[in-house]
């Protein structure tokens, strides 16, 4: 593997793990996936309960909900379709980037998970890559891990999930928040419910988490920056990435003045924090199977998108 001069002299001496020593903090990221599966569970319980009594997933009843399930945490258990679902998708989506780094004896921690108070009960899960990646297909290889673990993972349960879905006129133009389709559920949904329209299908709460799924897998491939399609752009691209980094998240403007306000959120993120990637300095080709992954990679971000993921119902307009 050339590497146009980039690593140390002695790295290629040392085998991946030594190169990959690192000290877990085993206790912390348990902590936290605990945390994380409580949150997301009691977030799934109350999507349970309203799925059960035929209600919009996020609605007035969401109060009797919380209620419910201070009064009696035994139904929690309902929630764990949901949690267990979520978690499992985040945790083989970084899994995915984790394992690619032992792969290259790149210095990486296990997943932190991010308990929230979010409609979904967390903000998702991230690895801390330490060591720099010295070449652009190891680069590649580790950016493109994550999506494609994750996705192989919310596939079979998004049908799954859609599976025990059921019908009820109207019911996804209802409730507090819209959840736009993005073409994989439209597929999957044509196959399962077919000549049934899209607004008619209630969504079980493991199809909810698969969603959720696809909706991060969407926002990862976004080709900016340091997410995970900016790693995929910045291997085949090189320097032209910041430029075409820059593009993109400016097109994020008119789809989030057009459809919805959070892409207009995500634009500032991402110009504030996201924009910046470390130079590799390494002319190796990435060779045709790479780039044949590289057009999967863009058929996912095709499957996962969607110009509206979450605007608002009219009780909240």
């Amino acid at each position: 593997m050339s590497t146009s001069g980039s690593l140390p002299a002695d790295y290629a001496s040392h085998p991946p793990w030594q190169r990959t020593s690192v000290r877990h903090r085993y206790w912390l990221h348990l902590l936290l996936l605990a945390a994380t599966l409580l949150t997301t569970t009691a977030m799934g319980a109350r999507l349970a309960l309203n799925f059960e009594q035929n209600v919009p997933p996020f609605s007035d009843s969401d109060l009797d909900a919380l209620s419910r399930m201070v009064a009696n945490p035994a139904t929690l258990v309902a929630g764990l379709p949901f949690s267990l679902t979520l978690l499992g998708i985040l945790l083989a989506h970084e899994m995915g980037h984790y394992f690619a780094c032992v792969h290259y004896g790149v210095n990486a921690s296990l997943p932190y998970f991010l308990p929230a108070p979010t409609l979904i009960g967390t903000l998702g899960a991230f690895i801390r890559i330490r060591s720099p990646i010295y070449s652009k297909p190891m680069l590649f290889d580790i950016g493109i891990s994550g999506p494609l673990a994750g996705f192989l993972f919310l596939l079979p349960a998004f049908a799954i999930g859609l599976a025990y879905s059921k019908i009820i006129p109207g019911i996804a133009q209802q409730g507090d928040f819209l959840f736009g389709a993005p073409l994989l559920q439209r597929l999957l949904e044509a196959g399962i419910f077919p000549g049934t329209p899209g607004s008619d299908i209630y969504l079980h709460p493991i199809a909810r988490a698969a969603w959720v799924g696809v909706l991060a897998t969407a926002l990862n491939l976004l080709p900016i920056g340091q997410l995970d399609g900016g790693h995929i752009l910045y291997a085949f691209a090189g320097v032209w990435h910041k430029v075409l980094s820059r593009i993109f998240v400016v097109a994020l403007v008119p789809i989030g003045l057009l459809y919805s306000y959070s892409w207009l959120l995500w634009a500032l993120f991402l110009l504030l924090f996201g924009m910046r990637h470390p130079p590799i300095y390494d002319f190796e080709p990435l060779g045709r199977g790479r780039r044949r992954l590289g057009l999967l990679a863009l058929l996912i971000f095709l499957l996962s998108f969607t110009l509206a993921p979450v605007s608002l119902g009219e009780g909240l307009l």
